[in-house]
């Protein structure tokens, strides 16, 4: 795995080197270099197969060197070659980039600090499928060679790895369709190209050549980590599991020793290394044109955590401290299984008072010299086993940190930090007339304003307005969601609209209140809460149609939501979840327009006697308001209420409960039992898992049976006893259905 520079850096500021290798390894866009050969032209990348031909057409068979002599043969190097004369590179950026990648494989071979390495072209290598070179060593080729670089260029194939003898480990190299791999290794290595199993590999070989610097000057650390933040700040970071591109980082922070306060921070009281860490590390964010703040970052990690219960660790079946407070003294910490680093406030160097934020920061803007894991934790608990992970332990430490970004990315960071600082910010551009600047600063806000705590909707949406550009204003809205929106906020909602157009105003919409949101009991209580007079303000702010959209909305998203919970088997669980949607339904019907209230009426009454509880208590949430809507769900409601009592009431004798199971053996008998007016109990032999069956339907459809097992003979017996709950039940339902008639008798008569 490739050193990054932010590991560089932490390994500069620790002033400790790790032990380095002999092969390493970096990736560059496929449009940082470009390649033309005489009689061929410019390459394509990928190189497909009709210009790899093209480049045979003008290659050579390659030789190697065996002692003093030059041998061909193809049994051990099989491969088409191009000097040096045939080809010739360029591109913007090439020579920035490959000087910058040399830097890190300088620092990464362990060459001396300083040393400047430079790429001598040696030869363009085409392989074909079955092609190959045996295990071999380069020769140098001059008296400043110290390594090898190979640059394989973006082809389609498979096979063709490059290995390379890694102090007796083998590392395999692969290259990318999509991207430039270099590889640079010492001279005296040996290495291999396998054979290609397909397509081409096509590669530029370079000798490197070092020239060591004159005697260091004491400004070199800072210069070399100057470097390295461009570096960090320029080089893509790529997701590990997909290696998606996910950009360059925005921010670096580098985490110290100790705590501070805020005094203590800006006043640059530092203790230990981390005063000559922090120095070092500002002057080479000067340097490279960077700022820096000082942070308090609180860090949690998760960590693996295996007893020591010595020769029975392998049989513990015993319990730990449930109140978690102490790891103990018998555990042994692992591997960081899940790690999280947030910033809590900021601070300015020389300022009086830190500005409270809320920052998370991820694994590529985080470095430290010292692991957390070598500090001790202000908090840590124990978590045994739990199923579906083993033991861990959670330990949380509080870390200063010196927190460094570009100056042009400053606004992006603080914007993310303190949505509110954001628009305010934004707001103060506009206000200075600089509006173009404004826009620029809204519309960065893009990729993060989602991740952020944001700021209140009022203020968004007056920034919003003052913007005046359709794009700016998405962003600083599209992060909301449609419950933020109350009935202050109306004039506002519908001056942008009426700004911005009914198109922009939809796919906004879309963005508040997408398809696949879940709602939840948050939506239920916006509902019943600012949803009704926020499409009341809308009405009479003539804006009738945005209040139409968010009724057909709120509908829809309760429809969506009925037949599920309808669908609960247990039904006590089922009708007091559907009760609980009975006062949005009530609500919406309330602002729905006029003419298309008889549709929703006629699918609520296709419902069936288990949608009871829904109707009743949406009839009892809008039975103040009174209308023709509410009286036809009263109608509704009192018609389904007086068939209820119009059902015969249970003997005092009958204790048979109507239910199907799964279709099994075991069900069919139960159902059998269930089904009986007579049999009260049943004790009935049989295997666990069957047991555990029967009992999970008599849970989850709250069946008035009781069930304990008796723990005798073999196999158990599973003991059934129907309980008298069958019939307080029944009539408790029937106390509360005329209950409900009288009201509605009394109520609308």
């Amino acid at each position: 795995m490739p050193t990054t520079p932010r590991n560089l850096l932490v390994r500069l500021l620790a002033g400790a080197h790790d032990t380095p290798t002999d092969s390493a390894l970096a990736r560059l866009r496929s449009d940082a270099l470009r390649v033309d050969v005489g009689e061929v032209g410019e390459l394509t990348f990928p190189i497909r197969a009709a210009q790899a031909k093209k480049l045979i057409a003008v290659a050579r068979p390659a030789a190697f060197g065996q002692g003093e002599e030059t041998l061909h043969d193809s049994a051990i190097r099989d491969t088409w070659e191009l000097t040096p004369d045939q080809v010739r590179l360029g591109g913007d950026q090439w020579e920035r980039q490959l000087g910058r990648v040399l830097d890190v494989f300088r620092d990464e071979l362990g060459l001396t600090p300083g040393a400047q390495l430079r790429a001598e072209l040696h030869s363009m290598l085409v392989y074909g499928k079955g092609q190959f070179f045996l295990p071999h060593q380069d020769s140098e080729k001059h008296d400043e060679m110290v390594a090898t670089l190979v640059v394989s260029l973006p082809s389609i194939h498979t096979g063709g790895e490059l290995v390379v003898d890694d102090r007796g480990k083998e590392r395999i190299y692969r290259s990318s369709r999509d991207e430039l791999t270099l590889v640079a290794f010492y001279a005296d290595r040996r290495h291999e190209v396998r054979r290609v199993r397909s397509g081409h590999r096509i590669s530029l070989t370079f000798n490197l050549l070092a020239t060591l610097p004159t005697e260091p000057s004491s400004s070199e650390p800072v210069s070399r980590a100057a470097n390295l933040l461009t570096d960090h700040f320029t080089t893509p970071v790529r997701r590990p599991y997909d290696d998606r591109d996910l950009g360059t980082p925005t921010r670096l922070a580098f985490l110290l020793d100790h705590e501070y306060t805020q005094r203590g921070l800006a006043a640059g009281r530092f203790k230990g290394a981390d005063a000559e860490q922090v120095k070092l590390l500002r002057a080479a964010a000067s340097q490279a044109g960077c700022e820096c703040l000082f942070a308090q970052a609180d860090v949690h990690e998760t960590r693996d955590a295996v007893p020591d219960t010595g020769w029975q660790s392998n049989w513990y079946d015993g319990e730990f401290d449930e109140d978690g407070e102490d790891e103990g003294a018998d555990v042994t910490v692992g591997d960081v299984i899940d790690e999280e680093v947030f910033l809590g406030w900021w601070i300015t160097p020389g300022a009086s008072r830190g500005e409270k934020i809320q920052l998370a920061l991820y694994g590529d803007q985080v470095c430290a010299a010292t692991p957390s894991a070598a500090l001790t934790p202000y908090e840590s608990e124990y978590e045994g086993y739990m199923g579906n992970y083993g033991n861990t332990v959670d330990r949380w430490y509080h870390r200063a940190a010196v927190v460094v970004w570009p100056k042009d990315k400053a606004f992006a960071n603080r914007a993310e930090a303190d949505p509110t600082w954001a628009l305010r910010a934004v707001q103060r551009k506009i206000k200075t007339g600089d509006l173009v600047g404004a826009r620029a600063d809204a519309l960065s806000m893009e990729h993060f304003w989602s991740r952020a705590g944001l700021a209140d909707l009022r203020a968004a949406l007056k920034l919003a307005s003052q913007i005046r550009d359709p794009g700016a204003a998405t962003v600083i809205l599209a992060s909301y969601e449609l419950e933020a929106l109350s009935e202050r906020d109306v004039e506002l909602l519908t001056s942008v609209v009426t700004q911005y157009g009914e198109t922009w105003w939809a796919a906004l919409l879309d963005r508040w209140d997408p398809p696949s949101s879940y709602g939840g009991r948050d939506r239920l209580e916006w509902i019943t809460g600012d949803f009704t007079p926020v499409c009341r303000a809308l009405t009479d702010a003539s804006a009738a149609p945005i209040a139409e959209q968010l009724a057909e909305r709120m509908w829809q998203w309760l429809w969506q939501r009925i037949p599920p919970t309808m669908g609960q088997r247990h039904p006590g669980q089922r009708g007091s979840a559907l009760a609980g949607l009975g006062p949005s339904v009530a609500c919406t019907l309330e602002v729905f327009p006029a003419q298309e209230v008889s549709y929703i009426l006629d699918l609520l009454r296709g419902l069936d006697e288990r949608a009871d509880p829904l109707l009743l208590t949406a009839i009892r949430s809008c039975a103040d308001t009174p209308s023709a809507v509410t009286d036809a769900l009263a109608k509704e409601c009192w018609e389904r209420t007086v068939r209820r009592l119009a059902q015969p009431t249970r003997a005092a004798d009958d204790w048979s409960i109507a239910w199907s199971g799964c279709g099994c053996a075991d069900c069919a008998d139960f159902a059998k039992f269930l089904g009986s007016r007579t049999d009260r109990a049943l004790r009935w032999p049989m295997a666990e898992r069957r047991r555990q069956h029967i009992e999970s339907h008599i849970t989850s459809l709250g069946l008035p049976v009781s069930h304990t097992t008796e723990r005798t003979g073999r196999p158990y017996s599973l003991l059934l006893t129907k309980t008298e709950e069958l019939f307080t039940h029944e009539a408790r339902e029937r106390h509360d259905a005329e209950t409900d008639l009288r009201w509605l008798v009394a109520t609308f008569g």
